[in-house]
């Protein structure tokens, strides 16, 4: 069962707001992220508030055709839009989650949740839905 840690409807240029949540939220650990919204709802751009958050100045960028790009601090930022859960799997890309670091999925779904969960990965989701001009976040810890 999840526990929602923060739920709130935010304009997209207070989105730091969110991204201090998620940092706080991840805390120092080692932590799976997963990032589940529709197109356009600005997942790749939480992701480059929550890099400034935790003093990164690497660019964040979807890697929606490379499928993951490597920030400093062991940041790891994958899209898993383009290809399935099985895909994913089959390039090792699943086995990265091992490395010590932050690991943010975008397009997280209900197979790669009971994949963590059947390797005994603990997760954070990240929801993100529009709402007029402005988006909801909920963070929950899995």
């Amino acid at each position: 069962m999840s526990q929602i840690v923060f739920e709130k409807i935010v304009a997209l240029g207070k989105l730091d707001i969110v991204a201090k949540k998620l940092a706080d939220t991840i805390g120092q650990k080692n932590t799976i992220v997963l990032l589940i919204g529709e197109v356009a709802t600005g997942k790749t751009t939480l992701v480059q508030h929550y890099l400034k958050t935790i003093g990164i100045n690497d660019k964040a960028t979807s890697p929606t055709f490379s499928l993951q790009n490597i920030y400093d601090g062991g940041i790891y930022h994958y899209d898993i839009y383009n290809a399935t859960l099985e895909k994913f799997v089959e390039l090792g890309l699943f086995f990265e989650l091992d490395k010590p670091g932050v690991h943010l999925i975008e397009w997280g779904n209900d197979s790669m949740k009971k994949m963590l969960q059947t390797y005994g990965f603990a997760y954070i989701t990240v929801h993100i839905k529009k709402h007029k001009d402005k988006r909801r976040y909920k963070i929950c810890i899995n």
